[in-house]
């Protein structure tokens, strides 16, 4: 379990992700306070903010090289840098889940992959999301899914820097034989 103070740290890479940037008046005594106050004004940050540990994961992430403050017309721009989108990506990953629907639209999904054997870290890390998202093997390299999850696919395969070349979603809404994979989806009529 993560700490209170790497929490923040992480919610704060993530709201990044998410909006990109945040301004903020430059040269406030106050700039935790304001800065938590702008982001739940916004709805990104729910709850109280202790803003010591704000403020001081803000100065670690930045320490690290995750975040840029600039002075842009008298405002604090904070953006992350290439090192922090990697970073913060890494926790969208993590948290990333395929909605089920209550309803099975009767398509199959199914990710055809052909990752090069110099990147085999990236090929076991995709196999084992795909696992973790309850993705069957139907093949050494073809999992197959019944419900949508282009979207999912497509933020990890953009993760994982790979490209359609290496990475194919079809959807079909025939599979031979599939009675097998109906039950163990526990889709049976």
């Amino acid at each position: 379990m993560r700490s209170n103070k790497s929490s923040v740290t992480v919610k704060i890479l993530k709201i990044l992700l998410l909006v990109g940037a945040i301004y903020i008046a430059a040269g406030s005594p106050y700039f935790a306070f304001n800065l938590s106050k702008e982001l739940r004004k916004k709805k990104y940050w729910r709850g109280k903010v202790d803003k010591k540990k704000f403020k001081d994961s803000f100065y670690y992430l930045k320490k690290k090289g995750y975040i840029n403050f600039e002075n842009k017309n008298k405002q604090i721009y904070i953006s992350l840098t290439k090192k922090g989108k990697k970073r913060a990506g890494k926790y969208q990953i993590d948290d990333l889940k395929i909605k089920i629907p209550k309803k099975w639209d009767k398509k199959w999904r199914l990710i055809i992959f052909d990752i090069p054997n110099k990147q085999g870290i990236k090929r076991e890390a995709f196999r084992g999301k795909l696992k973790e998202f309850g993705f069957y093997q139907l093949q050494k390299s073809v999992w197959i899914y019944p419900y949508e999850c282009q979207k999912e696919i497509k933020l990890l395969r953009e993760f994982f820097g790979l490209t359609s070349k290496h990475l194919k979603i079809v959807t079909t809404d025939e599979l031979e034989d599939d009675q097998f994979l109906r039950r163990k989806f526990k889709l049976v009529n």
